[in-house]
């Protein structure tokens, strides 16, 4: 068998090296490594090394240009005095409901012309703005005149954030084309607004990325089965709707470069579609990637296609070097056309070829990006390969109807219900087979996430890749393998019971929010917030077997806080009810085991920023002295720090999930053994951020996070205090 080109897969290694290098090292780094190379390759006279230097060098300078740019514009200057400014700039992402605000929106906008402190500069400059629900029908692509503050921005690809009051005043509608998108996203919602919840919500999800009202939970069983990547824009979507057009441009005669013409009109239709976001562009390179390996001599260009795509986009965006996404995409798409050939002509000696290309093509993607999932989530999927295998035949026939549904909708309305309602029943099955195989005994298995965990598992995949081959390769041995799969999977194996005890305390697993219990006794407990999302606070209480909440304490009013209460309340008896408005300053009580201290906020205290309103509680359970600091941003910390000199505690719930924003002199000060995280896995806001992190962790604290490492118990036995996870 011909063996792959891996020269171009090798200059894109080189050149994700020097995206790394810039984002995380000393910007003198660079250029260290990019000398030494040079010198390198000149003496040993390769090359193919210089050509790796260059392009490493090339992607370290742009994102090194790209960082000074954001941080010296501008717009970053007058973010860090947090001046008033008076702006023009154009819409770049549909508005999205904030979790960290009531009744807001965050949408980002390019700045073109921003006025302050006595000057107008023009500029090029993205922030991201956040506005109350009256934005939620800002039109993509509009251009809008903005009267807000600037602060600084979390995210290292915003140069600022600007909040903003009153309506969208808009300069200039969007471009036509911007518009006729906008009408096809509309059609396709409407093509199957008469289908079931799940049915209507999964649909557009499925043709051009659009989750707008999906069932968190739906969403949650996704994740477990590995099939999240049909919720969000990726390179399937972009292939189906592709190769839709092709087949139809062949069926109306299109012929020899005509096709070029199709595919390229396709991707560009698809990204307008989607939306031109980074994600959506990354996903349409790796689309195209797809498209070639399936063409004539794929196996060699497919490969170089894929090298030259994220060389290509790592110089047009340094920053998508640190981006999970990012290498989520590469590395299935490697793994699609490096891994799976091997696996199919293994597995076609004994099957037919379109069973094993269906099987190979998941099981190599799941293969690549085993250890990148692992990483971010703390869990390696068994069901995943399964689950896809069994999903694959619904979701070509979900995409390509549910476009045609939009499209035939621009037409008439009742058009675009003919191709609609099967696209809906195609939806239909993907969530039966996500609900189903998230419900068995042991749908995925926890895995640590440090080097050693990560580079086991690595390990265990590269020797998977090369020994699988010759077990598929007979009947009885690849039959045996898929047996062996189905029993991890379906019968559970034995395992700590949950929650361990001992425990004090439980950071709750709630995505993006805070839900922490305090345990007050047997099947009884403390609960400070309630997270986003009732159903998941709900499923966390019944795991340590809460039945009873003789007090439920609501930090301040912000929806990641309080906005999963249904699910407090949901079968239990819930005695007591207190917010920052009525938490008695400096009082102490007594609830069953725990004793609570209310230091914060003090009487009459008003603040324009609601975070810094957050109830702080200094709580202690078995001689262990935990701080729960809801989301205090550094003006509260430091009045604490003047309030409650010398404060110790051993645990500390760190405030706002991890922001960058936080009074390291008081957080570092409290001397806590354990800093508990509780954030989302992929947030919008760059939570927790790595210098918040890194300066615990400097002082020798424990620092554990929800969004990797699931619920979080604190546990006191023998007088010792430790940390378990449910990952």
């Amino acid at each position: 068998m011909e063996r792959a080109d891996l020269r171009m897969p090798a200059l894109a290694l080189a050149a994700w090296a020097g995206g790394l290098l810039a984002a995380l090292l000393p910007w003198w780094a660079t250029g260290v490594v990019a000398l030494a190379g040079t010198v390198t390759a000149v003496l040993r006279r390769s090359g193919a090394l210089l050509a790796a230097v260059l392009v490493l060098a090339a992607v370290g300078a742009a994102g090194l240009l790209r960082d000074a740019q954001l941080q010296r514009a501008p717009v970053a200057e007058l973010a860090s005095a947090r001046a008033v400014v008076t702006a023009e700039g154009v819409v770049t992402s549909d508005p999205r409901p904030t979790t960290g605000f009531e009744d807001g929106v965050a949408v980002r906008v390019t700045l073109r012309e921003v006025t302050g402190r006595g000057t107008t500069y023009a500029l090029r400059s993205p922030v991201l703005v956040f506005a109350d629900a009256g934005w939620e029908d800002v039109e993509l692509g509009s251009r809008l005149r903005l009267d807000g503050r600037l602060a600084p921005a979390e995210g290292d690809d915003l140069a600022a954030t600007l909040a903003v009051g009153g309506s969208p005043v808009v300069v200039a509608p969007p471009d036509v084309w911007w518009r006729g998108a906008a009408a096809v996203r509309a059609s396709l919602r409407e093509a199957v607004a008469h289908q079931p919840e799940h049915q209507r919500a999964l649909v557009p999800a499925l043709v051009v990325g659009d989750d707008a009202g999906l069932d968190p939970q739906l969403a949650e069983d996704f994740r477990a089965t590995g099939m999240t990547h049909l919720l969000a824009v990726s390179g399937t979507n972009l292939t189906l709707v592709v190769g839709f057009l092709l087949v139809l441009g062949r069926w109306c005669g299109v012929r020899g470069r005509g096709h070029y013409v199709v595919g390229l009109v396709g991707i560009v239709g698809f990204v307008l579609l989607a939306r031109t976001e980074p994600s959506v562009v990354r996903a349409a390179a790796m689309g195209t990637v797809a498209l070639v390996g399936m063409g004539v001599d794929g196996r060699q260009r497919g490969p170089r296609a894929l090298g030259v795509a994220v060389v290509v986009l790592l110089l047009l965006d340094p920053g998508l070097a640190t981006s999970v996404g990012f290498a989520l995409s590469a590395v299935a798409t490697g793994g699609i056309l490096l891994v799976a050939p091997g696996l199919r002509d293994a597995m076609a000696r004994w099957l037919p070829r379109w069973v094993a290309e269906a099987v190979a093509v998941p099981l190599a993607a799941q293969l690549a990006c085993t250890p990148i999932v692992a990483g971010i989530s703390g869990q390696v999927s068994l069901v995943a390969v399964a689950a896809n295998l069994v999903a694959a035949p619904a979701v070509g026939p979900a995409t390509v109807l549910g476009l045609a549904g939009g499209l035939l909708g621009l037409i008439a309305a009742p058009l675009g219900r003919v191709p609609g309602t099967p696209a809906g029943w195609c939806a239909a099955w993907l969530v039966e087979v996500a609900q189903r195989g998230a419900a068995l005994p042991v749908p995925a298995v926890g895995w640590g996430t440090g080097a050693v965990s990560l580079g086991l598992l690595t390990a265990l995949v590269v020797a998977l890749t090369v020994v699988l081959p010759r077990l598929l390769a007979r009947p009885a041995t690849g039959i045996g393998c898929c047996c062996l799969v189905a029993v991890l999977v379906l019968v559970r194996l034995p395992t700590p019971g949950w929650p361990p005890a001992g425990w004090v305390m439980v950071a709750c697993d709630v995505g993006q929010g805070d839900a922490l219990v305090v345990r007050a006794g047997k099947a009884s407990g403390v609960v400070v917030d309630a997270g986003p999302d009732p159903a998941l606070v709900d499923r966390c209480l019944d795991r340590l077997g809460i039945e009873r909440v003789p007090l439920l304490v609501l930090t301040h009013p912000h929806a990641d806080h309080v906005d999963g209460v249904a699910g407090v309340l949901e079968g239990r008896e819930v005695a007591e009810v207190e917010t920052h408005a009525d938490a008695a300053y400096g009082s102490t009580r007594v609830v069953g085991d725990a004793t609570l201290q209310v230091l914060w906020p003090p009487p009459g205290h008003t603040v324009e920023n609601p975070n810094d309103a957050s109830v702080v509680l200094l709580a202690e359970v078995s001689g262990s002295r935990l701080l729960l600091t809801g989301d205090v941003e550094p003006p509260t910390q430091l009045a604490l720090a003047r309030s409650w000199p010398g404060l110790q505690v051993d645990v500390v719930k760190v405030p706002h999930h991890g922001s960058r924003f936080q009074d390291t002199g008081w957080l570092l000060g409290l001397g806590a053994e354990v800093a508990l995280v509780s954030a989302g896995a992929d947030n919008d806001y760059g939570h927790p951020a790595p210098e918040t992190l890194a300066a615990l962790s400097a002082t020798g604290a424990q620092v554990l996070r929800t969004d990797r490492q699931g619920d979080l118990a604190v546990v006191v036995e023998d007088g010792a205090l430790g940390v378990l996870t449910t990952r």
